[in-house]
Parts: C-alpha cells; sequence; structure tokens
C-alpha cells in the first residue's frame, strides 16, 4: 500500500510566519543598533569636533581684537579695580572693602559673549570664558561659563567658573589631574592673571553651592575648603565620567597679575 504524505498547510504557514517575525525583528534590531551607534558618535565624537573647533576660532578672534584694539564688546571684561594681593593676606574687612568697590566699578561682560581666555598649560588646555553657565548658550559651544555673581578675574573673592567634562569640547575633562601648583592663566584685554593650583574636591552634591562662594567652603564635605577671604579661583565640572550625578571641584590662588 502506498501512503501518501499529507501537507499540514497550517504548519507550514506557521513556521512562515515566525520565519518572517524573528527576521523582522533582527532588522528592526540591527537598525536599532545603528541608531544607537551614530548617536554615540555624534555625541561623543562630533559634538566634541565642532564645540573645540568653535573655540579655537573665538580664541583666535579675541586675540585678534585685543592685539588690534578693535572695539568688539567682548574685548571688554571687567578688571579689577585694586592691585590684587596673595589670597592670603588681608583682613576680612578689607577685601569686603576690595570686594564691594571692584563689584561697583567693574563693568558686566555680555552674556554668552567670551571675554577672556583660559589657559592651563598642564593640560594643554586653551578655551573662550564666558558669561553665564547655560548649556546651549555657553557650555555646548566648548566654552568654559562664569558663574554668575561670583567675582571677574583678579578680583577679591572667588572666580568661578563651570565646563563639561564630557562631550561638547569637553574643556575640563582631565581637571581631576591638577596637581598643587600647576598653573592656570586668565586673560583678559587689560592683564593675565595666574593662579596656582591649591586643593581638590574630588566629589561633591551637585547642591553644593557653597564651593563657588567668596570664601568657599563645600557644606556636604566641610574638610574641604577656606576660612579666610581671598582671591580665588574655582574650576568645577561633572563627576563620575559621563554622568552628571556628582560635581569635581579645582581650587586655585591668585599669585600674579600681569598687565598686557
Amino acid at each position: 500500500m502506498v501512503r501518501v504524505r499529507v501537507v499540514q498547510h497550517s504548519g507550514l504557514r506557521r513556521r512562515a510566519l515566525r520565519r518572517r517575525v524573528l527576521w523582522g525583528g533582527g532588522e528592526v534590531l540591527v537598525t536599532v543598533g545603528v541608531v544607537l551607534v551614530l548617536l554615540v558618535v555624534h555625541q561623543v565624537w562630533w559634538t566634541n569636533r565642532e564645540a573645540r573647533a568653535g573655540a579655537e576660532r573665538e580664541v583666535r578672534a579675541l586675540e585678534r581684537a585685543w592685539d588690534g584694539g578693535g572695539g568688539d564688546p567682548r574685548t571688554a571684561p571687567p578688571a579689577a579695580t585694586t592691585p590684587p594681593a596673595p589670597a592670603s593676606t588681608g583682613s576680612p574687612e578689607q577685601s569686603a572693602g576690595d570686594r564691594r568697590r571692584s563689584a561697583a566699578t567693574a563693568p558686566e561682560p555680555d552674556w554668552s559673549q567670551a571675554y577672556a581666555i583660559l589657559t592651563i598649560p598642564r593640560l594643554h588646555l586653551r578655551v573662550p570664558v564666558a558669561e553665564g553657565i547655560s548649556k546651549s548658550g555657553v557650555l555646548d559651544k566648548g566654552y568654559v561659563g562664569h558663574y554668575p555673581g561670583t567675582q571677574q578675574p583678579g578680583q577679591a573673592g572667588n572666580f568661578a567658573l563651570a565646563g563639561h567634562r564630557n562631550t561638547h569640547g569637553e574643556p575640563f575633562r582631565y581637571i581631576d589631574r591638577l596637581a598643587p601648583q600647576d598653573t592656570v592663566r586668565v586673560e583678559t584685554r587689560s592683564a593675565t592673571y595666574t593662579y596656582a593650583v591649591d586643593a581638590t574636591l574630588p566629589r561633591t552634591a551637585a547642591r553644593d553651592g557653597s564651593v563657588i562662594r567668596p570664601v568657599p567652603r563645600s557644606t556636604v564635605r566641610p574638610g574641604y575648603g577656606y576660612d579666610d577671604p581671598g582671591y580665588y579661583l574655582t574650576l568645577t565640572t561633572c563627576t563620575p565620567e559621563y554622568t552628571s550625578k556628582y560635581r569635581l571641584v579645582v581650587w586655585g590662588k591668585l599669585v600674579s597679575m600681569r598687565p598686557r
């Protein structure tokens, strides 16, 4: 007797449907993977490339304006109105008076306009400084942002800056490598101010605003900071890398001022 094989069309359809679903799912996963890779490339590589190129152009523009004595508003940053002294000298009353006189006479830079150049030789870093810390207007351009309400370069008190740790030029990616006595220079149209790195706070809460006060001291980690008025520089960025959960802080003290 010859047996006739019965083909179950419903089973074939189910297997074909499973193959299509698996193939379609694989295509979706590959597409999603490619999109994610492109996003990472854009965020990590392209934003760095664009921001660094823009920051370098701005540094050159500032240098040309200062050398040519042009009237560009970026070339008129506020300058200290009293000769700077080492951060540890002077009584609290005298330093407070210096701050009041400086604040009363020093013009404020335009928002988001670069008005100074920050140079950190150890990190081979040279970037513009702009007023404000907005992402779109300042930080995402690869600039370093000046905290509004803190002092300007060379003034008594605390000249406090923020910069990206990762992406968009990441100017502050390696500030954790700075060691005591490393120099940080801030150039304006009128003078160059040199600060010496003094201390690093490896991690504190993002809400720890006391680190940028005129006399900086962490309220989260009170063992870090200062007690006496002086001429301070504060650099802040996010930590750990590729997160914004905590803040890394580097402090310096003014050691010299040289007119341009």
